[in-house]
């Protein structure tokens, strides 16, 4: 693709503005890890939401879907629509719960919830499995995103496509901590969404707008069933790639049963750490709920518009062997004019630095807060873990350059992901509201998945590239995973009175799951707020009620479009009346005992 001056220029003020930002708070990251990682927990809700969406909207995520798209339509995007629903209830369930923790990671909740040496082991096992081997896989399927665009716009080869992709973001994240991140997120968020805006706006144009669009696909895809088929926001019936029976196991189980990063069961990972930096608990929740709208109603359709346009401009995407996911990036090349592929090279650029950067900064307080200072060096100054923090940057930045060298596919990651994860749902959802659940739970959820991972993909050879097989690798990793834990918690001790009655005067749980420790604290009874879960409900609804709505409107589906838009706005009203987010009242709120009183 070829740039002129105005397009270097834009990129080059870009990453000019990347740097500065990062480089204004390397004086604030440095003065302990609570401002490294966690920027004092004095962050804005809207600041906290918006590095959310600025995360999961990385260089991976338009190619991702373009490629989703591309093989099977715009109802292939249920793969990750399917997660509204967890992310609501993290929204109103768990975010003032893990906000209220007061911990820095949420590996560091582990030894919170539980006591002893297997919660020990669990929060050192976790700090070096998420923050290497899962953390790696993460950061190359981003890289490898970029690595393509570099490729096909600029010629650059894989190596050194990979030391360019990562040498500007390490930089300022290992100097700036948290608060580099947070705000060049929003300055990148920016930049990002313009940039797919307009190639979404020029690819329409170039194909006759929408109009053009579906008079092509139902020129060129009239065996796949035309444009009626391709723009279906749910599958067909019979479809073979997602029948009935798939569909309705990813709207039932995925989003609760399976871990995914940014739509953990619960929250925790990145979406926990931005939790945990906001300035109250009202803050965290409206961060998580505009994260979740957001992500949802904000950002998909342009990219879905530029995969119809690639699906008209280049039909031989289709084809066996061809790579799908690279048709974002033709469109690209093809309607571009000059100035507007400086513009978008940035967003691409913008995209990939603010995922990155999050995933370098929580990866390396996984390394430093749960392994290095837990178990090797746990009385150093807080200026010596603040170096270790940035040279710990480093090694993880090498790691995801090594994971994108071994990679090919950006989506299959994602799937391997939903499948490496599948069963340690519900452990993570129950951990909160059961008194039961102790630290054997969590390891035996976690190597049981683990385990069945490896039999069904190698041994019984499902491929988790293929949703068919993706479902019936959830269903019965979800079984087996969810009978494996429940059988050794009962067959375990139950974690101790003083480590339960620690834990609820901190968080102060809801529900009948903690009744025992209740009765022995002498507090009555509660019972689940029957407002969050109002709130939960008007919550999926606006989302689905926009995302289709939005989606029909742009395919002049005006009566459909303006139903789907007026429920939305009916549940957001009601979520506006409803709206709670404020801790409870102060008598409710036990003190902790003292050191020595437990």
């Amino acid at each position: 693709m070829r740039l002129e001056w105005l397009d270097w220029a834009i990129i080059f003020i870009y990453f000019l503005g990347s740097l500065a930002i990062g480089l204004l708070f390397t004086g604030r990251a440095g003065k302990n890890l609570s401002e490294f990682f966690l920027s004092g927990r004095d962050v804005p809700w809207w600041l906290a939401g918006t590095s959310m969406v600025a995360t999961t909207f990385a260089a991976d995520t338009p190619l991702a879907v373009a490629g989703l798209v591309i093989k099977n339509g715009v109802a292939a995007n249920w793969l990750w629509w399917s997660f509204v629903m967890g992310g609501m209830l993290t929204v109103f369930f768990f975010a003032r719960l893990w906000r209220r923790s007061e911990v820095l990671t949420d590996l560091e909740f582990i030894e919170l919830r539980y006591g002893g040496r297997p919660a020990a082991l669990l929060r050192g096992f976790r700090s070096l499995y998420m923050g290497i081997a899962i953390n790696s896989i993460i950061m190359g399927w981003v890289t490898l995103a970029m690595v393509k665009i570099l490729g096909l716009t600029m010629g650059i080869d894989k190596w050194h496509a990979v030391f360019f992709c990562f040498a500007v973001t390490g930089f300022y994240t290992m100097l700036s901590g948290l608060w580099g991140v947070l705000v060049t997120d929003a300055f990148q968020f920016v930049i990002k969404m313009t940039g797919c805006v307009a190639l979404a706006i020029f690819g329409l144009n170039a194909i006759g707008g929408i109009d053009g669009l579906k008079a092509s696909l139902d020129t060129h895809y009239a065996a796949k069933g035309g444009a009626d088929a391709i723009l279906a926001l749910t599958p067909a019936f019979d479809s073979p790639w997602m029948p009935i029976g798939t569909f309705l196991v990813l709207v039932s189980i995925g989003w609760w049963a399976s871990w995914y990063p940014g739509a953990e069961p619960g929250g925790g990972g990145y979406v926990a750490q931005r939790v945990f930096s906001s300035r109250t608990e009202k803050d965290s929740l409206l961060a998580t709920l505009w994260f979740t709208v957001a992500h949802y109603c904000l950002r998909p359709w342009p990219w879905i518009l530029v995969a119809l346009v690639a699906l008209v401009l280049h039909p031989e995407l289709t084809a066996p062997g061809a790579d799908p996911e690279t048709g974002y990036i033709r469109v690209m090349i093809d309607v571009l004019p000059f100035g507007w592929r400086g513009l978008m090279l940035a967003a691409f650029a913008a995209a990939y630095m603010s995922t990155i950067a999050t995933h370098l900064n929580w990866g390396t307080s996984y390394l430093i807060n749960d392994f290095y200072r837990r178990f090797l060096r746990t009385d150093a100054s807080e200026n010596h873990y603040v170096w270790a923090s940035r040279l710990a940057t480093i090694l993880v930045m090498v790691l995801g350059g090594l994971a994108t060298l071994n990679m090919d596919s950006i989506s299959g990651a994602w799937q391997l992901m939903l499948a490496l994860g599948a069963g340690t749902g519900p452990v993570y959802l129950l951990r909160w509201y059961w008194w039961r659940v102790n630290a054997w739970s969590e390891i035996s959820a976690q190597g049981c998945a683990l385990l069945s991972y490896v039999v069904l993909s190698y041994w019984l050879h499902l491929n988790t590239d293929n949703p068919n097989d993706l479902a019936l690798s959830l269903v019965i990793s979800v079984t087996v995973t969810t009978a494996c834990w429940l059988v050794v918690t009962f067959l375990t001790q139950p974690e101790t009175p003083a480590v339960l009655e620690r834990f609820y005067r901190r968080i102060h749980p809801e529900g009948p799951g903690w009744k025992p420790v209740r009765n022995r604290l002498g507090l009555p009874a509660t019972s689940f707020s029957l407002s969050a879960t109002i709130n939960w409900l008007c919550g999926v609804v606006l989302v689905y009620g926009f995302l289709f709505g939005v989606g029909k409107l742009i395919f002049k589906e005006w009566l459909t479009g303006s139903l789907f838009v007026g429920v939305g706005l009916v549940a957001g009203l009601l979520l506006v009346r409803n709206f709670q987010g404020f801790a409870p009242p102060a008598d409710e709120r036990l003190p902790e005992p003292a050191v020595g009183e437990e």
